[in-house]
């Protein structure tokens, strides 16, 4: 059987299109580094795709958009792409099939848009890669590549250990490992807890394997979990904190507030390695979350949460709260009110978005039909950072204004080292508190 070259192309950087935004953004510590850590994360997607992969196929891995010498090289080019840089995507797969390379698409966008995606590609994935992909590659050996793949279901108790191994290990503050896919929440602007898949949880012998793959490249990483919501299963939960614990790791995820309620499972987090946990509070306004999520759950648990924050970084665990601004309950006041909060809570980190109408998503739909989409393909502005849409109580201007000014009161030098000073109480305290034995 002749060898065959794949090439995997992750396009996951976004850039902000408000030129006042990025020049403000450029200034700010806070933000900077934030954003440093994001932009250097590997498509967790790509690899595992590449775990995939039979093995008389050489398989490489490239971030961006370096097309040198790419024409001619390989068998196929597998590309996935946010959708904030979908359009560029588009046009490169489009010059690689221009000159006879064989092109496919997937990732969240793609999912949520194949009838888009399909003209640039000569296939595209729908939903779980994994659960597709040795067939499509079977498929194109053979001559008979269809136009769509998937979707189709996929457990995680089949995950094979993502390629590591095709890293240039010195690129990268951290790596990323899944323990968890989709989230039971239901937020409408979410555009990952379930286009791709039903929430399920993944093995723990499965976990182990991969964090032992990451530890042979790198002996004291520091793993970013590339989950939605790593707690909302709580028996797993339990699981995963007590075999990171195992490790000599620093680990950082995201996950809901009903962690605060747990104290054996905040204690095992401050055991484990935790550093910070990133918290989707959403809104300082309990109005604005009335109908975030059929169940109403971010909405009746809001009273409690800045006990809830004040009580996890009690265990010397950072928390960096997340909120979006742009809620139709929200008014030019809330600007004001999300910084007040910041400051009463003691967050040690903070993130704010803008909210974004991705493709798929309820929210979408939503604008969609109410027309107050500013332009409903522009996807090179879901940045996450510009206005895409008519907000209801307040203009585009005082949203995008409202939004720099929020920005620059919170991710300043001096703000930005109150938190932290802050946050080094805290851990000071908890640090006395076990020498005690309090």
């Amino acid at each position: 059987m002749r060898t065959r070259r794949l090439l995997l192309i992750a396009m996951s950087g976004v850039r902000v299109r408000s030129e006042e935004l990025r020049r403000l953004g450029m200034t700010l510590p806070g933000f900077i580094e934030r954003g440093r850590v994001v932009a250097s994360l590997p498509s967790l997607g790509l690899l595992t795709l590449a775990a995939h992969t039979p093995p008389h196929w050489e398989v490489e891995y490239h971030e961006c958009d370096d097309e040198r010498d790419l024409a001619g090289r390989w068998d196929v080019v597998a590309i996935s792409s946010l959708s904030a840089r979908i359009h560029e995507a588009y046009g490169l797969a489009d010059r690689l099939r221009a000159d006879g390379t064989k092109v496919v698409l997937g990732g969240l966008h793609v999912s949520a848009l194949p009838d888009e995606a399909e003209p640039h590609a000569d296939a595209v994935v729908v939903g779980q890669g994994e659960a597709v992909w040795e067939e499509l590659l079977s498929d194109l050996e053979a001559g008979r590549l269809r136009r769509r793949y998937g979707p189709r279901p996929f457990s995680l108790t089949r995950a094979r250990v993502p390629r590591y191994d095709l890293l240039d290990i010195r690129r990268y503050n951290r790596l990323t490992i899944q323990t968890a896919r989709g989230c039971p929440l239901d937020c409408t602007f979410c555009g990952a807890s379930r286009l791709l898949s039903a929430f399920q949880v993944k093995p723990a012998a499965q976990i182990r394997r991969e964090l032992e793959a990451v530890l042979a490249r790198w002996p004291r990483p520091f793993i970013e979990l590339a989950d939605d919501n790593t707690f909302a299963h709580k028996r797993h939960a339990h699981a995963v904190a007590r075999l990171l614990g195992e490790y000599p790791v620093r680990w950082f995820t995201e996950t809901d507030i009903s962690i605060a309620d747990d104290d054996a499972l905040l204690e095992e987090l401050a055991e484990s390695g935790c550093a910070q946990l990133l918290i989707g509070f959403e809104s300082t306004r309990r109005a604005s979350l009335h109908d975030l999520d059929s169940r109403r759950w971010k909405y009746d648990r809001h009273p409690r949460t800045i006990n809830a924050i004040r009580k996890i970084q009690s265990y010397g665990i950072s928390v960096n709260g997340c909120f979006v601004l742009g809620f139709d309950e929200d008014d030019p006041g809330i600007f004001e009110e999300t910084r007040d909060f910041v400051r009463e809570s003691g967050l040690s980190q903070v993130q704010i978005t803008i909210r974004t109408p991705f493709p798929g998503t309820a929210l979408y739909r939503q604008l969609a039909a109410e027309g107050r989409l500013l332009s409903p393909a522009a996807w090179d502005r879901c940045t996450l950072f510009d206005v895409m849409f008519e907000p209801k109580r307040m203009s585009v201007r005082e949203l995008e204004e409202g939004f720099r000014s929020l920005m620059s009161a919170l991710y300043e030098a001096r703000e930005t080292a109150r938190r932290k000073a802050l946050f080094r109480r805290c851990v000071r305290a908890r640090r006395d508190a076990g020498r005690s034995g309090g």
